[in-house]
């Protein structure tokens, strides 16, 4: 057996986390439902018990919770129905963790999917974000003890790539619109970029002149760790090179948080690949 395994072996998740000074959190939805009456748009389940279950997540560690509401934009869509429900529900998720000592992650990802351009999905994510922040007031919750993980502002997947620095001001001024300052930070989703585009963007963004008031980091899953899985494969003799890849990764970012990163001339494997998947579920 490895050092690396021989260290952590039968040592819960939760208590190697703590030891590396990592707050830990969970994801507590149920995942996306048909809402009736729409075309094709969604609500998020979950929140039947979701009080008793928070209580036990925070007595087994967890400090923070995270809550996914997914919109579309199509020709008619975003519709109010859609918007209205899916914010009410992430109001009242997040009122819920905080009863129970959780931070919530407010999620509500506007879909890259379709042929929108860049000034749509600005339009849209002002709409949505008002809306939530509007559910989230009349729910009381302590907007300082929340965060928020939106979409950035970028053009559909079927339509021409733009420029990192008109991502950045698209989605700056979109939040300037409808993010009150109570809230400590932002911490954007990848939203199907590749690595390296979803890194360049937010190092744009956080060198946007002007107003900021919160902090402007990443929450990125798949746009963290793909070059680590691919150097990774499941083999025990990639440990080492999948733990480089994915300090690359995680410097790059950090990087990107104070606008000071250069870009990589050295990728790695799938850092340069597109992770969009069409209406994207996990």
């Amino acid at each position: 057996m490895s050092n690396f395994k021989s260290k952590y072996h039968g040592k819960p998740f939760v208590e190697v986390l703590k030891e590396g000074g990592v707050l830990p959190g969970i994801k507590v939805d149920k995942g996306t439902v048909e809402l009736a009456g729409t075309n094709g748009e969604t609500t998020t389940q979950g929140l039947d018990g979701l009080g008793q279950r928070c209580a036990k997540y925070y007595e087994a560690g967890a400090r923070f919770a995270k809550w996914r509401a997914v919109l579309k934009i199509g020709p008619t869509e975003p519709s109010e129905l859609a918007i209205h429900e899916n914010a009410y529900g992430l109001a009242r998720y997040a009122a819920i963790c905080q009863e129970n000592g959780l931070v919530p992650i407010v999620e509500p990802e506007i879909l890259v999917d379709g042929p929108h351009d860049i000034h749509k999905c600005a339009a849209v994510t002002e709409r949505v974000l008002a809306a939530c922040y509007k559910a989230l007031n009349d729910h009381h919750v302590l907007l300082e003890g929340t965060l928020l993980k939106p979409n950035m502002v970028t053009p559909g997947s079927d339509s021409a790539k733009v420029a990192p620095e008109v991502v950045a001001e698209h989605t700056v001024r979109a939040l300037q619109r409808t993010v009150p300052s109570a809230v400590p930070a932002v911490v954007f989703l990848s939203g199907g970029q590749s690595e390296e585009e979803a890194t360049l963007n937010l190092n744009a963004i956080n060198q946007v002149k002007g107003k900021k008031p919160w902090s402007l980091s990443f929450s990125f899953g798949r746009a963290l760790q793909q070059s680590t899985l691919k150097a990774w494969s499941g083999k025990e003799e990639n440990v080492k090179k999948a733990q480089e890849a994915f300090l690359t990764r995680a410097k790059a970012n950090s990087e990107a948080t104070l606008g000071t990163y250069k870009g990589s001339a050295n990728l790695g494997e799938g850092a340069s690949e597109s992770l969009h998947v069409k209406d994207y579920k996990y």
